[in-house]
């Protein structure tokens, strides 16, 4: 697996001595920190909010970790608690600019694809969603979503033009999807039936394993069955 980028966990959480937050212990003039220069109250507020910031970084960067350091899966459908659950709520900005909601995809099957460019088992799983989503477009009842952890945009540009993949690419999303998704390393791709409900989960996908979790489906529901499609 080639190196990771470093990721940039800062998330705009005002954490910096340029934060402008008065309360900053290293503002000038402000010794107590928590106490405004009238001779206030301290300001337990703004203090519980930093610990609070502070806490989300620190579980960012553990998180980091561990997709950084999982080995590459091959295709392997496996455990996950989400499975069977609603689809957690995902927004945000596409690698063409576009916001996305994929709550506005109810009544089709989505696979969101958690995913990155210097990962190796990623690379090698995408022409089988390539090969998917291909064998899908004429009937326009499947979107793939990828979601991209820790990489850069030129990177993922050059990735698709070179890779193809005509899907909508989440870059704006900071790991916190990965998170509600309880995601574990990359590759991981989760099976989302038309009402949002979450199926299958893999570490590594095929176009003919994804076809065969919707066969499954489609088959228990014309039966008149209901089922939850696990490992």
């Amino acid at each position: 697996m080639s190196a990771p980028v470093e990721p940039d966990l800062g998330l705009g959480l005002g954490l910096g001595p340029d934060s402008g937050d008065p309360g900053d212990p290293g503002d000038p003039g402000d010794p107590g920190a928590l106490t405004d220069t009238a001779g206030g109250p301290p300001r337990g507020g703004s203090r519980a909010a930093r610990y609070s910031a502070i806490a989300v970084g620190l579980v960012l960067v553990v998180f980091v970790a561990l997709l950084a350091t999982r080995p590459p899966a091959a295709e392997t459908s496996s455990a996950n608690g989400l499975v069977g659950s609603a689809m957690p709520k995902v927004t945000g900005t596409t690698l063409d600019g576009q916001t996305i909601d994929l709550d506005t995809l109810r009544g089709k099957w989505v696979v969101v694809n958690f995913f990155a460019t210097w990962c190796t088992g990623c690379r090698i799983e995408h022409p089988e969603l390539v090969k998917f989503q291909q064998q899908h477009q004429a009937a326009g009842d499947v979107q793939v979503v990828s979601i991209a952890f820790n990489d850069q945009t030129s990177a993922l540009k050059t990735f698709f033009q070179k890779e193809g993949g005509d899907w909508p690419v989440i870059v704006s999303d900071d790991g916190r999807a990965a998170i509600d998704f309880g995601v574990t390393g990359i590759p991981e791709s989760f099976v989302v039936a038309p009402n949002q409900r979450v199926v299958a989960h893999f570490e590594g996908v095929s176009a003919d394993a994804l076809n065969a979790v919707i066969d499954r489906f489609d088959t228990a529901a014309g039966s008149g069955t209901s089922t939850t499609v696990g490992p």
